[in-house]
């Protein structure tokens, strides 16, 4: 389903898994999937029930880190880094956001695509691919990155953007949310995290981890966000593993996604997302 392990471990809660729905969709890796038909074109299956993420669409979003202190941050082009295959990659550091540049992420845009990007290499992949780009205030891009997200009416579920600094995030809950919407949902997942995902600016480990995840929709209620006023589903989540632990409370709006995202790292900082603007 991915190209990293995701592990079968879901809990349905006031819900049923219909006739109709088997008919659908099948359970891959915990996450509920279109079911996979050689006769019908990719994106007749994985893309054109989408709502929400759909080709054409761009999602701007704008974000902060914060310390333990309280201080904020911003994340901007660091010293070029040396590869072992001989080429080199732009690095990332922490500025202060009364210090930024022009080489300063001022936003990150996600886009849904079309097709299967990953093709050669998995190509029975049954996901919505997405693409972030990290935007520096100059304009350009600190870098680039495809992956994937799931959208259809039993669960929408995305995978957080993982370049530069932003791969703190694999360590904590992933956006998501399972039918039916409302207060009392509860569900489980589980993934596994290899160590290349540590870093010293936030917490090193050797081997892979576990996350075990528990989410449950909290509330129901409106919130003021960048497009105004919206209803939102609120979705408390946590994640456990042998290193520590993460939480994640995401607000979901059905017409918009995943509206508003705060994070709570590994090291107790802080990551929030915010969705600003669609296009």
């Amino acid at each position: 389903m991915n190209l990293i392990k995701i592990i079968p471990f879901v809990l349905f809660s006031n819900s049923c898994f219909s006739q109709t729905n088997s008919e659908k969709y099948i359970i891959d890796d915990g996450i509920m999937v279109e079911k996979p038909d050689g006769k019908r074109p990719y994106d007749e299956i994985y893309n054109n029930n989408n709502i929400i993420y759909t080709h054409g669409k761009k999602f701007t979003y704008s974000y902060f880190y914060q310390d333990i202190k309280g201080e904020k941050f911003l994340i901007k082009k660091g010293k070029e880094i040396l590869q072992p295959e001989g080429y080199s990659i732009a690095g990332w550091e922490f500025v202060k956001t009364d210090k930024q540049d022009k080489e300063t992420i001022n936003h990150l845009i996600l886009k849904p695509k079309l097709g299967n990007p990953f093709e050669r290499v998995v190509p029975d992949y049954n996901q919505t691919a997405i693409g972030y780009e990290y935007v520096m205030a100059n304009g350009e891009f600190l870098s680039t990155e495809e992956t994937g997200a799931i959208e259809n009416e039993m669960n929408v579920w995305i995978h957080p953007p993982r370049n530069d600094f932003f791969k703190i995030l694999e360590i904590n809950p992933f956006p998501y949310i399972k039918a039916p919407y409302q207060i009392g949902t509860k569900w489980n997942w589980s993934l596994e995290i290899g160590d290349h995902w540590s870093d010293k600016r936030w917490l090193e480990w050797k081997g892979g981890i576990e996350n075990q995840y528990t989410y449950e929709i909290k509330d129901k209620k409106n919130i003021l966000t960048k497009l105004g006023n919206l209803e939102c589903y609120v979705v408390h989540a946590n994640a456990n593993n042998r290193i520590g632990k993460t939480e994640l409370i995401s607000y979901f709006n059905p017409k918009f996604g995943f509206v508003k995202l705060e994070y709570t790292n590994i090291d107790n900082t802080k990551t929030v997302l915010e969705l600003e603007k669609i296009d």
